[in-house]
C-alpha cells in the first residue's frame, strides 16, 4: 500500500517541536497532508485511516512527555494506522519520554513504525544561559527531513500493511553524554535541593517594561495568564513551558530557575539527534 496522505500533529509552545515536525514532512514528499496544533486545544480527531501516516511530535518536560499534551491527544485512535514518535528535548536528556509517546501511541490503536529524538532549545535558555540556543538548525532540520524520506523508504519496500515492522524504541541509539558534567549537574542538583531553596513557580513580570498587550496570554498554552492581569501567572495552572517568556516583545518576563544556569554549564556539547526504524 503506498502512503499518499500524512498527518502531523503537535504539541509546541515555543514552536520546537513544530518545526521538526515540520522538517518531517518535507522530506516525505506527500502532498495531502493535515496540521493539527495540539498546543491550545484538544486533538477533536476522527478515527485516523490505515492509508494515513501520522506523525507525532512533543516536547520533553522533566523527562517526560507533558501531561498536558497526553490530554489533548486523549481522544485519539486508530486501527493499525502507521505513525512516527517523535520527541524534543533541550539537550540534557530525554528520559523514557520516547517510549512513553510510544506506548500511548500504540494504546490508541496506531503501529510505530518510526522514533526520534530531536534536540530544541531549552525553554530555560536566554541569551545569558544558553542551553541548545537556535536549534532546531539548518542540520536538524535537514536530518528531520531525512528521518521523512527514510520513513517513506520504509513503507514502499514493505509493500504491504503486513511489512510495516512496529519499531522498539527502547532499543534507539543514546546520544554521547560526557560523564563528568552529568555527574557534577546531579551533584549540584542534589545541594540544590538540601538547600530548601524556594524554586519559582511562575516567571516573573516588570510591571515598567509590560504594556498588557496580550501576547504572553495568547502564548500560554494553559490559561495561566489573564487578559487585562497580564502581571500575574496562575501557579495552579503554569506548566513552565516559558511560552510567555519567549514570546513577549518587551522582554518585560523572566523565569529565574537557577536549573537555567546548571543547564547551561553542565550540557554545552551539542547532542546528536537519534533515529529508529
Amino acid at each position: 500500500m503506498d502512503i499518499t496522505k500524512a498527518h502531523l500533529l503537535f504539541f509546541s509552545p515555543t514552536h520546537t517541536s513544530k518545526r521538526v515536525g515540520e522538517g518531517i514532512v518535507y522530506g516525505l514528499g506527500v502532498k495531502d497532508v493535515t496540521t493539527t496544533d495540539m498546543t491550545h486545544q484538544a486533538a477533536d480527531l476522527p478515527e485516523i485511516a490505515s492509508d494515513v501516516l501520522t506523525i507525532v511530535v512533543v516536547p520533553v518536560y522533566g523527562g517526560h512527555i507533558p501531561h498536558l499534551a497526553a490530554l489533548r491527544m486523549a481522544g485519539l485512535r486508530a486501527a493499525g494506522a502507521p505513525a512516527v514518535a517523535v520527541v524534543v528535548y533541550g539537550n540534557r536528556a530525554y528520559e523514557k519520554a520516547l517510549q512513553e509517546l510510544s506506548v500511548f501511541l500504540e494504546g490508541k490503536g496506531f503501529r510505530v513504525i518510526a522514533g526520534a529524538t530531536f534536540v530544541g532549545e531549552h525553554s530555560y535558555s536566554t541569551a545569558q544561559k544558553p542551553i541548545a540556543a537556535g536549534r532546531p538548525d539548518a542540520r536538524d532540520l535537514e536530518e528531520a527531513a531525512d528521518l521523512g524520506r527514510r520513513v517513506m523508504d520504509k513503507i514502499r519496500k514493505a509493500g504491504s500493511t503486513d511489512g510495516w515492522r512496529s519499531v522498539d524504541v527502547k532499543r534507539i541509539a543514546r546520544p554521547r553524554q560526557p560523564l563528568f558534567p552529568l555527574l557534577r549537574f546531579v551533584w549540584q542538583v542534589i545541594r540544590l535541593r538540601k538547600s530548601g531553596k524556594p524554586m519559582p513557580a511562575t516567571p516573573t513580570v516588570d510591571e515598567t517594561l509590560c504594556n498588557h498587550c496580550g501576547s504572553c496570554v495568547a502564548a500560554c498554552p494553559n490559561q495561566a495568564i489573564v487578559k487585562g492581569d497580564e502581571l500575574h501567572t496562575l501557579a495552579e495552572r503554569c506548566i513552565r513551558c516559558c511560552a510567555c517568556v519567549k514570546g513577549c516583545p518587551k522582554q518585560a518576563r523572566r523565569f529565574d530557575t537557577p536549573f537555567a544556569t546548571l543547564l547551561a554549564e553542565n550540557f554545552k556539547r551539542r547532542k546528536e539527534n537519534k533515529m529508529i526504524l
